[in-house]
């Protein structure tokens, strides 16, 4: 099976199949995702909550994107690796943008970059996806404007707002984007962006109308010990047994269970 591509994206959206996208970071969750049949694996700069235990994602480098993508990258076989392009790596200019772009395509390996941003973003897109870059979107929640966002909240829940939200994403797909990341948005107003664009619409808290959807794969193992938002499912507790097995490991050593003759040469 070879890896999908933005053009089987595209034959998803207008054929009506959902798209499924999940983060990974390492090795061993990156084969397991690949396996489980996931479209696209997004190499999250959400790592910097999940793996390096920050508040935000705004402290994540190139190089520790680099890094972690060319993990996930020699990891996997069928999904499409996207990158997620850190906090200052592309807001300076189009131009600094496309250098560390084509960093991160030629020593990560990765199929595509992802940046946030809408309409401000439009010429830096269209930089890169004209210079040979795949790209992929996000308007809406954009995590590493929380602070200028005032913390993480709904976006779009106003008309003016709502219209904003239309105008980013279009902006996003007149730019030469493949797909956008619609987060923490009303489920009517995606379906209205989902039904205006082309380009498919891979949503993270935006409801059902969504062509595809993604979540944090730590959040939904329940592996984070942490509250998780709203629109999250966690579809196990990891944390929880691996927390039991470890206490048992720990038990066993200090009474002397573990290791049995079994367990020794």
């Amino acid at each position: 099976m070879s890896r999908i591509t933005t053009r089987g994206l595209r034959t998803k959206k207008r054929k009506g199949e959902k798209i499924t996208m999940m983060t990974a970071y390492d090795h061993l969750f990156a084969r397991i995702v690949d396996q489980a049949g996931v479209d696209i694996i997004l190499v999250g700069d959400s790592l910097g909550n999940v793996v390096q235990g920050r508040e935000t994602t705004l402290a994540v480098t190139l190089d520790e994107m680099i890094y972690h993508t060319s993990i996930v990258s020699r990891s996997t076989q069928n999904a499409m690796v996207v990158a997620d392009m850190p906090f200052m790596s592309f807001q300076v200019s189009p131009e600094d943008a496309l250098r560390n772009a084509g960093r991160v395509m030629k020593e990560s390996n990765a199929q595509a970059v992802k940046l946030e941003g809408g309409v401000p973003m439009a010429e830096t897109i269209s930089k890169l996806t004209t210079a040979g870059i795949p790209v992929m979107g996000h308007v809406g929640l954009t995590p590493q404007s929380v602070h200028q966002l005032g913390g993480y909240r709904v976006q779009g829940k106003k008309e003016k707002a709502a219209e904003r939200l239309i105008s980013d994403a279009c902006a996003v797909q007149g730019a030469g984007a493949f797909a956008v990341v619609l987060e923490c948005v009303p489920a009517e107003l995606s379906a209205r962006i989902a039904a205006k664009l082309k380009i498919p619409t891979i949503g993270i808290g935006a409801g059902v109308h969504c062509d595809g959807q993604v979540l944090v794969l730590y959040d939904l193992l329940g592996l984070t010990g942490r509250e998780t938002p709203k629109f999250v499912k966690r579809y196990a507790e990891l944390g929880s047994a691996a927390a039991e097995a470890l206490g048992l490991f720990v038990d066993e050593v200090r009474s002397g269970d573990y290791p049995g003759d079994e367990h020794s040469y």
